[in-house]
């Protein structure tokens, strides 16, 4: 794929960048040096290497999963300025 003036424009409108005829013949020869670099990329054999989702191996730190019903309600609602039947009481916001 190769770049030309047309479509550097019409990529600086779609971006919404305002650019001079100068600027988007100077981006021209640049943006195909950035496309060809991709297209060596697509050239390296990566079947051997595994997917991963960071650089550097990490663990996450997990607790164990116990159900619980937090034992805490009344500790809760003491802060709560209005409370009723065990939950949070709010104004009536829809008519």
């Amino acid at each position: 794929m190769s770049v030309d003036t047309a479509t550097v424009k019409k990529v600086a409108s779609l971006a919404r960048i305002a650019i001079s005829d100068g600027d988007a013949e100077r981006l021209v020869p640049e943006l195909n040096n950035i496309l060809g670099w991709i297209e060596q990329l697509g050239e390296v054999d990566t079947s051997s290497v595994e997917p991963m989702t960071a650089v550097i191996p990490n663990q996450l730190r997990l607790r164990d999963d116990v159900v619980t019903d937090g034992g805490v309600r009344e500790d809760v609602l003491a802060n709560a300025p209005l409370a009723e039947h065990g939950f949070f009481t709010v104004p009536k916001v829809i008519e």
